[in-house]
């Protein structure tokens, strides 16, 4: 989303017209999910990718078609005569030959909402993400006045959103543009707070004032949310493998210890931040910025930092808190911990320990493939367990399947 809404607020600065193309829906298997975008100049210039290659040229194509591009590039890409104008969401399909192309296992229909006039407060929503502020776009890409007949008399004098319309809701409580109405903003409004905590684009069919029970309009909400933050307590060689594997997931990693001999950078060149501390208490510094999507891994293996920073975890909100330590070295720590006073009903709950899927890993490198395999288990509510052994869905029913 961030390159993609960059693009365009530079070619308009530079004078240059351009599109955006926004996947709202996908049919079939597909390799990019709702929510992704892609921005295409008058020029035919392209920044970002909606399908992985399997429609891409047909919606590059519609994009400067409805730009009014210039002819002699409308013609090069074989676009002669009168095409349509304006906002709308199309139905692209894709083969099985094209899908495997590209990694999937069978074709289908992207829907893509393609705005050949993006809204010019596009511009604070890039100055905002720049700044490490997350930003949701609600985009209107379906109406339907037809399903809603029953409620007719709630919608007197309220005009129907018209598809296109965009709301951009920021992370500080921002918000601009409008679907068509203050009721219906107010609605997308509060699910985009949520969409930005979870960092995690959504769909939702509601009536033009915003009602649940209605399914006149069809909304796609896409985020752009900082990166989460691991923080990893304890210098240890197990550390820097987990600082390393973290960064590839887009993790920002900070490694915290009290020993000023071990938490150094040449130690840890991987880690965004090395600090000098006692972990507990930076925890307790820094509770109010450990967010949901955030995960504590506890490597100490040391009775006097794993207590007090257990419990400094638990006080935060992060969605993931792993220690690291044999059972019967867990076992002991749950006995500290009772008589710290801790709930141990919610160390159960919240606690992973011993840290990792059992994996059998032996070095500190495959110690890391198993934690952050782990928290991407928890993250998605599932199992861990091998697919070869399960008979269900391999990806999880998302907001935006259809």
């Amino acid at each position: 989303m961030r390159e993609a809404l960059e693009a365009v607020v530079a070619w308009r600065r530079a004078g240059v017209r351009a599109a955006l193309a926004t996947v709202v829906a996908v049919e079939g298997s597909g390799p990019r999910e709702p929510g992704t975008m892609m921005a295409v100049s008058e020029r035919a210039e392209v920044v970002g990718s909606v399908s992985g290659g399997c429609v891409e040229g047909a919606v590059v194509a519609e994009a400067l078609a409805r730009l009014d591009a210039p002819e002699a590039v409308l013609a090069s890409i074989g676009i002669t005569g009168s095409v349509e104008r304006g906002a709308a969401t199309l139905a692209f399909g894709y083969s099985d030959d094209e899908a495997i192309a590209v990694g999937l296992t069978c074709g289908g229909t992207f829907h893509i909402l393609v705005d050949p006039d993006p809204p010019d407060f596009l511009d604070e929503v890039v100055d905002a993400i720049g700044h490490g502020v997350a930003a949701s776009l609600a985009f209107v890409w379906q109406v339907d006045s037809s399903v809603d007949d029953y409620f007719a008399a709630d919608h007197v004098g309220v005009a129907m959103p018209k598809v296109g319309a965009t709301l951009a809701v920021l992370g500080d409580g921002r918000r601009f543009g409008s679907l068509g109405n203050e009721s219906l903003d107010r609605v997308v409004a509060r699910e985009a707070a949520g969409a930005i905590d979870a960092a995690r684009g959504t769909r939702r069919e509601l009536g033009r004032l915003g009602e649940t029970r209605s399914r006149e309009v069809s909304v796609v909400l896409a985020v752009e949310a900082p990166p989460p933050t691991m923080v990893v307590l304890g210098a240890v060689d197990f550390a820097d493998a987990l600082a390393r594997t973290a960064r590839l997931l887009g993790y920002r990693v900070l490694v915290v210890d009290a020993r000023a001999l071990f938490a150094t950078r040449e130690r840890f060149p991987m880690a965004d931040e090395v600090v000098v501390a006692w972990p507990h208490a930076w925890l307790e510094a820094h509770r109010d910025e450990i967010q949901a999507r955030d995960a504590i891994c506890v490597l100490t293996h040391d009775p006097k930092f794993d207590v007090p920073a257990i419990q400094a975890a638990l006080a935060t909100r992060a969605g993931y808190i792993g220690v690291m330590g044999s059972r019967r070295t867990q076992r002991d720590r749950r006995e500290r911990l009772r008589e710290a006073g801790v709930d141990l009903d919610e160390v159960d709950a919240r606690v992973a320990a011993p840290i990792g899927l059992d994996l059998g890993a032996r070095t500190p490198e495959e110690t890391a493939i198993a934690i952050v395999a782990e928290i991407i288990a928890r993250r998605e509510g599932r199992s861990g367990t091998p697919l070869s052994a399960t008979d269900g869905d391999i990806h999880a029913a998302g907001a935006f399947t259809w």
